[in-house]
């Protein structure tokens, strides 16, 4: 029995494509010595694989080799010249690409749309358009690339005459229109066209839901969306930002559990609009159900953290960050570096330092400021000034956070010094320089140099005095005893005194017991912030002072009504890495409490036989910081200050901050501390810092 024989055809086009698709294969995976060597082995190489090398040489960003092998091309056609083109303006190199087009033996209609494009992505439309206006052909292509030019700088009203004339309008051209039109906030002229066009696809329908979402008309994106014939991820995405962008949290969270798939773009979008809306913990929530994350979803947590003031829990994300092996990238690792500036968590910040000095991203002026923000607040001012160095083309901004950085350690020659430096560079200084420059001075008494830089700031700095600049010369004038003169001050402002003003005289009225003042001072601040327990408090204590217990009574019972309650002190120190907390009166809370009670229990030995408070504890004079009733040996930043002794190497200062302002007596035993037990104690409060060693503070007490 015979078989017939039936003869399998075979196409050598085929065969042929199979070294270009593994050359693009490679190219696009970023192994172009693989894509190299795959051609480089090639019997008979065709025109069509040196274009697909030449043009892997340009994807993977190497346009110097891909112009090498463009010459070596035994044969070159009209592809390989477009090739080239496309290739330049990929790299951002549109000069070489237009001296290509111009010696192009032949041009045609993608020689010149690739060229208009070149010159439409890096924003030369003067160029782009007498280019377009000299194509011989135009396709719909070409029109569309010259519409969106038009669309995306703005020129909708150049773009709609360009728009009227073009013979053809794809769904592309209708599209871009719709998006200028919905930019520049013109959603009839926009859904004019969206309606009139003869067919639309996914895109069309998310351009005008986005339009009426960014113009803050959701319930109208909505409407659209319900009838989308399909709807894609970036729709759903889009509807949903919508709805959190104006704080309808609940109505994104009905869209979210409605999505029929939960990308990880959508994700992010929900954890950051319930950030936004301060559902910190639900954000989490979203975070922590996460089957796949990426690293925008590490950023935005750690970001949400971040700005709600939850830094301890940006910090342990952080941590299990790394834990899990991801790699954090710029936008963490700066959020991190903000993290660790509140909490003046010195040994993250280095480790976040040297992850930056590892990726080669800390040479930019803006990573360079927040790292020396990181150090200043973490009481390193010699790494600060490290990093200051470095940059010998300095912006105000790092010249302003050296001087605020000095200011805030009390060192006004230092400060005083950067500011002449500042202004001898050519730097023209502003409002928050001349802020750093008058606080130096208030800070450490310098009275003469801060009233002769106020009275400069408009004719010698070009700088006009505002509010700010007023309140550090109340403080200025205010801490050296000039009480009444900060007050004719005030009386001359050419502006209604702030917060900020008053708090500054009230505190000099405080240190040097002038009650009349003090009284008028409170009472501003208690108009201007009602909420804020300070005011009260004082006043109450002047009223007190005085024998007014009938208005003391009062205070006391508008307090109430108004639930005004004083923010507990707490103190903080990092030790190994990790992040203790401290609050006054609580210190059982710790659970090496034990040994932090003997601790304090041998430092009032200490000071004791210093000749210091020999019942080892003492009622505060000052009750703006803590209440009345506490000793002490239990205010927070003791308790943090005894922690540090106990576990921070003798070599090493024990840093602790604060979220108050130190008290007196605090004050007075720390030095004390520091000098019994021949420590450096250092101390971030709520204004500024204080480097206690051998029995003195960097403040000398002027504070």
């Amino acid at each position: 029995m015979r078989f017939p024989l039936h003869i399998c055809r075979s196409y050598s086009t085929s065969f042929s494509a199979i070294p270009r698709y593994r050359i693009a294969q490679f190219v696009r995976e970023g192994q172009i010595e693989n894509a190299r060597k795959v051609f480089d082995e090639l019997p008979n190489k065709t025109v069509d694989s040196w274009n697909s090398i030449v043009a892997g040489y340009f994807q993977n960003n190497q346009p110097n080799e891909a112009l090498l092998l463009f010459h070596k091309m035994p044969e070159k056609n009209i592809v390989s010249w477009n090739g080239l083109i496309s290739g330049y303006i990929k790299n951002g190199m549109v000069t070489e690409a237009r001296k290509v087009f111009d010696k192009m033996p032949e041009r045609n209609v993608v020689s010149w749309t690739a060229m208009v494009r070149g010159y439409v992505q890096e924003g030369m439309m003067a160029e782009a358009e007498s280019l377009f206006w000299l194509m011989p052909e135009k396709n719909v292509v070409s029109w569309t690339v010259m519409l969106g030019g038009l669309t995306e700088n703005g020129r909708i009203d150049d773009a709609r005459r360009l728009y009227d004339m073009m013979p053809e309008k794809d769904v592309v051209a209708r599209t871009n229109m719709i998006a200028g039109y919905c930019k520049e906030g013109r959603l009839s002229e926009a859904r004019e066209i969206f309606d009139q066009m003869p067919w639309r696809n996914v895109i069309s329908w998310t351009t005008i839901i986005t339009g009426y979402v960014q113009n803050n008309r959701v319930d109208v994106a909505r409407k659209l969306f319900e009838v989308m014939p399909v709807k894609n991820e970036v729709s759903w995405t889009a509807m949903l930002m919508g709805y959190t962008q104006c704080g309808r949290i609940d109505a994104a969270l009905e869209l979210f559990e409605a999505m029929p798939v939960k990308s990880v773009v959508t994700c992010n979008a929900l954890i950051l609009g319930f950030a936004q809306n301060g559902e910190v913990a639900k954000a989490r929530k979203i975070f922590d159900e996460m089957k796949v994350k990426d690293d925008a979803t590490w950023n935005a947590m750690i970001k949400v953290y971040e700005r709600k003031g939850f830094e301890l829990k940006a910090l342990d994300l952080f941590i299990l960050m790394q834990k899990e092996g991801i790699r954090p990238k710029f936008p963490s690792l700066i959020s991190v570096l903000s993290v660790c500036a509140s909490l003046a968590s010195l040994d993250h910040g280095r480790q976040v330092h040297a992850q930056l000095l590892r990726s080669q991203i800390d040479e930019a002026v803006y990573v360079s400021s927040v790292l020396m923000t990181m150090y200043i607040k973490c009481g390193d001012l010699v790494k600060a000034k490290l990093v200051f160095d470095r940059f010998s083309s300095k912006d105000v901004v790092m010249w302003n956070s050296m001087i605020c950085g000095y200011a805030q350690h009390g060192l006004a020659e230092e400060a005083l010094q950067i500011f002449q430096s500042l202004f001898s560079s050519g730097i023209v200084p502003d409002d928050i320089t001349l802020v750093g420059v008058l606080t130096a001075c208030s800070y450490t008494g310098k009275v003469k140099e801060g009233l002769d830089i106020f009275k400069s700031m408009k004719s010698k700095y070009m700088v006009e005095p505002k509010t700010e600049h007023y309140a550090c010369m109340v403080d200025l004038l205010g801490r050296a005893g000039k009480v009444n003169e900060a007050m004719k001050l005030i009386e001359k402002m050419p502006m209604d005194a702030d917060a900020a003003v008053w708090g500054s005289l009230l505190g000099a009225c405080r240190t040097h017991r002038k009650s009349d003042l003090a009284e008028v001072a409170a009472k501003k601040l208690l108009k201007l912030e009602p909420e804020n327990a300070g005011p009260y408090i004082l006043l109450s204590n002047i009223y007190a002072s005085q024998g007014k217990w009938t208005d003391v009574a009062e205070l006391r019972k508008d307090m109430r009504a108004r639930c005004v309650k004083k923010s507990p002190g707490s103190s903080w120190i990092e030790v190994e890495k990790r992040v203790h907390m401290f609050t006054t009166g609580d210190v059982r809370a710790h659970p090496e409490h034990a040994m932090i009670m003997r601790m304090l229990e041998k430092l009032v030995v200490l000071l004791r036989e210093a000749g210091y408070n020999p019942d080892g504890s003492f009622v505060l004079h000052d009750v703006e910081e803590e209440e009345k009733s506490h000793s002490l040996r239990y205010h927070s930043e003791k308790l943090a200050v005894a922690y540090g002794l106990l576990k921070v190497p003798k070599e090493i200062p024990v840093r602790v901050m604060k979220n108050l302002r130190v008290c007196g007596d605090c004050h007075t035993a720390i030095k004390l501390i520091a000098k019994v037990t021949e420590r450096e104690i250092i101390l971030r409060d709520a204004n500024r810092f204080h480097h206690f060693k051998d029995g003195f503070c960097s403040c000398r007490d002027f504070w």
